[in-house]
């Protein structure tokens, strides 16, 4: 699997609540609380951050902040890291097998009569 990277930059991000559910949001202005709030978002948490960042840094960022140490805020941005998780995974080395040892090591198959399937 590829991952799409981007190298667009935020300088605000923080979290909302909508429909129940916190979310990690980006922007690059204060005024989208303004947009959030006329879409129904509550309990919206946006900061300037220190600099313009990649989605991924700026949710690092604003996981040491303490406006985001609340337990819904914390459930949003530690979710979007596990699913952002930019470590990619080690993949295992690659074993080739000899065919004659992967012949040797099948099964023979049982012999199977109409007996043993009928049901009890």
């Amino acid at each position: 699997m590829e991952i799409y990277m981007t190298d667009k930059t935020y300088t605000v991000a923080g979290v909302s609540k909508h429909k129940g559910e916190f979310k990690v949001r980006f922007a690059n202005d204060l005024l989208r609380t303004k947009v959030l709030t006329k879409h129904d978002h509550t309990d919206i948490t946006l900061v300037e951050l220190p600099k313009a960042m990649l989605k991924l840094d700026a949710v690092q960022y604003i996981a040491t902040l303490d406006e985001f140490n609340n337990v819904g805020a914390k459930a949003a941005i530690m979710d979007y890291l596990d699913r952002k998780d930019s470590a990619p995974k080690a993949k295992a080395p690659a074993v080739k097998v000899d065919p004659a040892a992967k012949k040797a090591t099948k099964a023979p198959k049982a012999k199977v009569t109409a007996d043993e399937d009928a049901p009890f």
